[in-house]
């Protein structure tokens, strides 16, 4: 320390080296500045769950690259656009509507980063012969560590429209769209615009109206929430003129930025959102003033005028899809928590000792491990992603909705854990935390929140027995375990297989109000159950490959705290402590430093 580290207030009576030491900068750098991959024994042993050796070896120094990049320029360009966001410039010098939004140099810097690195991921991949999807929805996972706001700019539709436009389009506006993904220059540059004031998630109900002209529509109304509204192409609902003012007179459009004849089109942002958090992202208010259009669905039917009639059902099925990434922006901010906890409390001294050393800090700090894992569990899972111990999956339809309830819930409980952690200076915004609670608020909105999702595993049910193929996926599970590596825990979540299985017949049998009102408790069930069995198979992975049994201590942690029935005390009588006993395993297997 030189003469100029000493301030006057060092230099007070009771003053002292060992105080000062609490409270030196440099010991609080957090999460920021480490490789967000190599950190994380956890990730790196998934991606080894997941992929070949041959294939984990090509992929772990691209995704060492990646974590560096996140973990480093990309983490710091997030807190200087949170400071610094996107602003709008609706008028030019004459009074012209330009409807232009500025974005912060941070933002256009930390895009080409990301862009250019999933771009050189790709071109490697393609050069070895290799399937990429795994390791760019893990580099999304990092990136989203870092600032779920641009995971949204970078996630908003992008391969809806390109689907939905090749499939639908006239073909002069087909090309001139592909040619524009195809070079990239439209990367992060779409967005689905849908929610209207007349009442966010029933879209039945939206007022913006469609009018042919020629082979185009001439939209007119507003958008009352739109994210990553300065892009270039947008896919959006309205109702042709003579459609029934329901569901089934909505229909999917095409909307670019730009007319065919290059002049621009009548799309006008009345003004940005000041959001709670994702600041990053500019969220806005669209009106469409006769803006050009193209219809993206099949023939009209009589009933619904120049809509198809499935509309709203094509759109819910591709947000369904997309509901897996907000999972996953959950995910980041849950993570990206337990970071900055572990970093925080490795170097935070009080009454004597590092708070991690306290016996009450370790029990919070073992169940936002244990939480992150289960959730990561589920997220990957979600993906349907071949893994070693079940070689042949496929996507679960049930398991999307359940998932994001419980991710999304997860991480702004565990942005709040992380404030309670730092104390006050966790609630200062100079410090990491409190942006990613900001932030996670969000995560329970984008694309339905909590009761949506509940009326979406209810569909699920009744419409297409998609509970079957999930209780199937729970029973595979835990059927690779067998009683040599815990079978207490193992049995345990069989068992809840089992009364979730006889839960769910149940709650069919109820009337309509009732089951309902259940919904919300079934869907945390199925969640519960899911996450434990994934654990479980993880687990026995881990045991036959050779890495130890640190999952299995997760996976028992995880049952005995949502699955177990503990008795009247509670388990506060138990003999023995794991969270105690073995918690520098747990600590270390969640984050290397």
């Amino acid at each position: 320390m030189t003469d100029y580290d000493i301030e006057a207030v060092d230099r007070l009576p009771f003053a002292s080296a060992e105080k000062s030491e609490r409270y030196r900068t440099e010991n609080y750098q957090g999460a920021v500045g480490l490789n967000w991959y190599t950190s994380d024994p956890t990730l790196q042993a998934t991606m080894a769950y997941y992929l070949q050796p041959d294939e984990l070896a090509f992929a772990e120094p691209l995704l060492s690259r990646i974590g560096e990049l996140m973990g480093g320029p990309v983490a710091r360009w997030a807190e200087e656009t949170d400071r610094n966001p996107p602003r709008l410039e609706r008028y030019d010098r004459w009074g012209h509507d330009i409807s232009r939004v500025v974005m912060p140099p941070s933002f256009v810097e930390s895009k080409r980063a990301v862009l250019n690195a999933q771009a050189e991921l790709r071109e490697d991949a393609r050069r070895a012969g290799v399937n990429p999807t795994l390791m760019l929805f893990t580099s999304n996972y990092l990136l989203d560590q870092a600032d779920i706001g641009m995971g949204c700019a970078l996630g908003t539709g992008g391969g809806m429209v390109q689907a939905l436009v090749a499939a639908y389009a006239p073909s002069d506006v087909r090309d001139h769209v592909l040619a524009k993904f195809a070079s990239g220059e439209w990367a992060g540059e779409t967005a689905q615009l849908l929610t209207e004031r007349t009442g966010g998630s029933d879209l039945g109900a939206l007022e913006t109206t469609a009018t042919r002209h020629g082979d185009a529509w001439l939209l007119n109304g507003f958008k009352w929430f739109a994210s990553n509204c300065n892009g270039e192409a947008f896919i959006v609902l309205a109702k042709p003129e003579g459609a029934p003012d329901s569901g089934r007179g909505v229909a999917n459009f095409l909307v670019l930025r730009t007319r065919r004849d290059g002049s621009r089109n009548g799309v006008r942002i009345r003004r940005l959102k000041d959001k709670l958090g994702t600041r990053s992202v500019a969220s806005g208010e669209v009106e469409f003033v006769d803006a050009e259009a193209f219809l993206l669905s099949g023939e009209p039917t009589a009933d619904a005028g120049a809509a198809d009639g499935k509309g709203l059902g094509r759109m819910m099925e591709l947000t369904n899809a997309a509901r897996l990434g907000i999972a996953q922006f959950a995910l980041g901010n849950a993570r990206r928590a337990l970071v900055e906890s572990l970093c925080y409390t490795r170097s935070r001294q009080a009454f004597g000792d590092k708070l991690i050393d306290k016996p009450l800090m370790r029990r919070k700090l073992a169940e936002m491990i244990v939480d992150v894992e289960a959730a990561q569990a589920l997220v990957f899972d979600g993906m349907g992603f071949a893994n070693h111990r079940q070689p042949r999956r496929v996507r679960q339809r049930i398991a999307v909705p359940v998932t994001k309830l419980k991710a999304c819930r997860l991480g702004i409980t565990m942005a709040s854990d992380a404030i309670e952690i730092h104390g006050g200076n966790g609630y200062i915004e100079s410090w990491p935390v409190a942006r990613l609670l900001r932030d996670a608020q969000v995560n329970t909105i984008w694309e339905g929140p909590d009761n949506i999702l509940c009326l979406d595993v209810k569909r699920g049910i009744e419409k297409a027995n998609a509970h079957e193929p999930l209780l199937q996926r729970l029973h595979d599970a835990v059927s690779v375990s067998d009683d040599s590596s815990d079978g207490v825990t193992t049995r345990l979540v069989s068992q809840r297989i089992e009364d979730l299985d006889a839960a769910i017949t149940a709650w069919t049998k109820l009337d309509g109000a009732v089951a309902e009102a259940r919904l919300f408790p079934l869907a945390q069930f199925m969640g519960d159950v899911y996450a434990g069995a994934l654990l479980i198979e993880q687990a026995a992975w881990e045991r036959d490959s050779g890495r130890g049994d640190r999952k299995a201590l997760v996976a028992r942690l995880y049952a005995q705290r949502y699955l177990a029935d503990r008795g009247p005390l509670r388990g506060i009588d138990a003999e023995n402590d794991e969270v105690i006993e073995r918690f520098d395993e747990l600590a270390e297997g969640a984050l290397r430093l």
